[in-house]
């Protein structure tokens, strides 16, 4: 008898041990029957990667109002990637962009001219990202029945040596000057190689882009110059020495009234800024919105200028 108790107690400690490890054998099968609303891994969430580059830190960038269409769309596309992130576009004008980056009060100065062109800026303490190049024009009301001037007839008008457009073959209609203010970038272009730098004389000075053009639209005998961007059919485009402002001849710098567009930082730009900053010179951008808003991506430029005007 007691030989078949202590084997019965051996039979029972068995049959515990193998019920122990059937347990922990069937143990996994239970989540994998709720897989369906299991907690995704890591991995997962990959597809959000940029998403999570950005922090969604917000981003201000200011200054050219040449600029402004531009950053204004790419700013819309780059936040319908990133849910959450802000970014909010002013414009200004390019010293004001240049002055707003330099004192830390926005994240990004946009500016048609080198930093090392503007007075007072630190250039040294900035980053220049060049995202693309726009071209600039004279433009006059629709109604002056001319196409192109030389550059020295230019200067003459905007100097104020001639103030009736008969004295260029055009009509008895008084010259009206619309300028830009000293901070603008386009001015400043406009000033160094369309005329030479040739101090305008005075007239109507507006902020913004937008304005010049309808005053120029709305105002008979009026002249005054856009980058291309902002020239519809509302005010014509004038040729400067016979040769068309347009994509071609800018890239060779056959036509020399031309900007870089720059978004600067103040040192090297991380998280939101970095990634829009990335994404500016995607083919998404460079290849449709830079062209579909009338700039040249910058990948186009057989040429490269300095901010000393110096071409190679």
């Amino acid at each position: 008898m007691k030989k078949l108790s202590k084997m019965f107690m051996a039979l029972t400690v068995v049959g515990a041990l193998l019920a122990g490890c059937g347990s922990n054998s069937a143990a996994p099968t239970q989540p994998q029957q709720q897989s369906g609303t299991a907690t995704p891994a890591p991995e997962a969430n990959s597809g959000n990667a940029g998403t999570e580059q950005t922090s969604n830190e917000p981003i201000t960038a200011v200054g050219s109002t040449a600029m402004q269409p531009l950053i204004e769309q790419a700013a819309k596309d780059f936040m319908a990637k990133n849910q959450g992130l802000q970014i909010q576009v002013q414009g200004g004008g390019s010293g004001t962009g240049l002055s707003q980056v330099a004192s830390g009060a926005a994240t990004i100065g946009n500016s048609d001219i080198f930093a090392e062109e503007k007075k007072d800026i630190p250039a040294a303490e900035l980053v220049d990202h060049k995202i693309a190049v726009v071209g600039m024009a004279a433009v006059v009301n629709p109604e002056i029945n001319i196409d192109n001037l030389t550059k020295q007839q230019l200067i003459d008008i905007f100097s104020g040596k001639v103030t009736n457009w008969k004295e260029v073959g055009g009509p008895d209609q008084k010259v009206t000057l619309v300028n830009r203010p000293k901070s603008s970038g386009t001015r400043a272009t406009f000033s160094k190689f369309a005329l030479d730098g040739t101090e305008e004389a005075e007239g109507i000075t507006e902020d913004s882009s937008g304005t010049v053009r309808k005053i120029i639209s709305e105002t008979p005998g009026a002249i005054g110059y856009l980058a291309l961007s902002y020239i519809n059919d509302s005010v014509k485009a004038l040729k400067l020495d016979g040769v068309e402002a347009n994509g071609e001849n800018i890239a060779t710098n056959k036509y020399p009234v031309w900007a870089y567009q720059h978004m600067y930082t103040k040192g090297e730009p991380t998280g939101s800024a970095k990634a829009f900053l990335e994404f500016m010179l995607t083919e998404e951008v460079q290849k449709k919105t830079v062209t579909d808003l009338g700039f040249l991506p910058i990948t186009d430029m057989k040429v490269d200028r300095g901010a000393d005007g110096s071409v190679k």
